[in-house]
């Protein structure tokens, strides 16, 4: 190709080297592809989609045996069913799945939800880059601990964040009317998102914050309705019993808690401060980044 040059005559402009480049990318990727697919395989810890098995086993028990959502535990262990009776609601097409099937299942959907939080997070001007970038991104994330345990516990983590990214998307491009559904439905299938209806109160967002509210309160009744036996176990006994979801100095285990009992101080107060202290400093950080 030719164009004008400083001097006023004309220039070659070298050829598109874009296959050349794609080329090489592309090498670059399959190798990174390769090097992490060894590292996952061999490096760490496979778990086996054990928190699926828990799902799994409580769904067809309650489903096809008659079974209680909360006395099930996976054969030789102790662990069992520790989310609010919701959860167990929304994961009932399982009961129409085989064991295989269901790992298939809960692979694709974190996928999905995986790319939903992707799309989310990159924002229009981000979206057009290249496809090596994405692809660069996915190796980095495959070796990131909680994203390697989501997958390999077959946990529901991802798509609880695609939820209320959803909510924040809609925030954000003007088209809050259902902002905070998402939300909502993360909290009534695990407690842990209910902190993000306290960070849509503190930028100010009430409707939506109003809406998760709701979203919330009507999936827990309707949970409760479902099985008002379970409902009342889990909001009187099981919510309190922390033994029901492992040991709390398991290495897994990131919160302060967690963190504390690792550390040899398992008394309340301790941890009751620690609490405060964070969620002052949460609710700080978030006004500010919201004004």
């Amino acid at each position: 190709m030719t164009g004008p040059s400083r001097s006023g005559g004309t220039r070659v402009r070298p050829e598109h080297s874009g296959p050349r480049t794609d080329g090489g990318r592309l090498l670059l990727v399959l190798l990174l592809v390769a090097a992490v697919t060894a590292f996952t395989a061999t490096v760490p810890l496979l778990r086996g989609f054990f928190d699926l098995r828990v799902y799994y086993g409580t769904v067809h028990t309650w489903a096809h045996h008659g079974g209680r959502i909360y006395d099930y535990r996976v054969p030789g262990t102790v662990y069992g069913f520790t989310y609010p009776p919701f959860a167990a609601v929304a994961m009932l097409p399982l009961a129409l799945l085989g064991r295989t099937a269901a790992v298939v299942v809960s692979l694709l959907v974190n996928l999905a939800a995986l790319a939903a939080v992707l799309w989310v997070l990159a924002g229009p001007g981000r979206r057009r880059r290249g496809w090596y970038r994405w692809a660069l991104c996915l190796c980095l994330l495959a070796l990131f601990e909680p994203l390697r345990d989501t997958f390999s516990f077959g946990q529901v983590n991802l798509v609880l964040l695609a939820l209320v990214l959803a909510d924040c998307l809609l925030l954000t491009t003007g088209r809050g009317r259902w902002a905070g559904a998402g939300t909502g439905l993360a909290a009534a299938v695990k407690l842990t998102p209910v902190l993000f209806i306290g960070l849509l109160l503190l930028a100010g967002r009430r409707r939506a914050a109003a809406v998760a509210t709701a979203v919330a309160a009507g999936a827990t009744a309707l949970a409760a309705w479902a099985d008002p036996a379970a409902s009342r176990f889990y909001w009187t006994e099981a919510l309190w019993d922390t033994g029901r979801v492992g040991r709390l100095d398991y290495v897994s285990n990131q919160s302060l808690q967690g963190v504390l009992a690792r550390l040899g101080e398992t008394g309340r107060p301790l941890w009751a401060s620690a609490v405060l202290l964070t969620l002052c400093v949460w609710a700080w950080r978030a006004r500010r980044a919201a004004a």
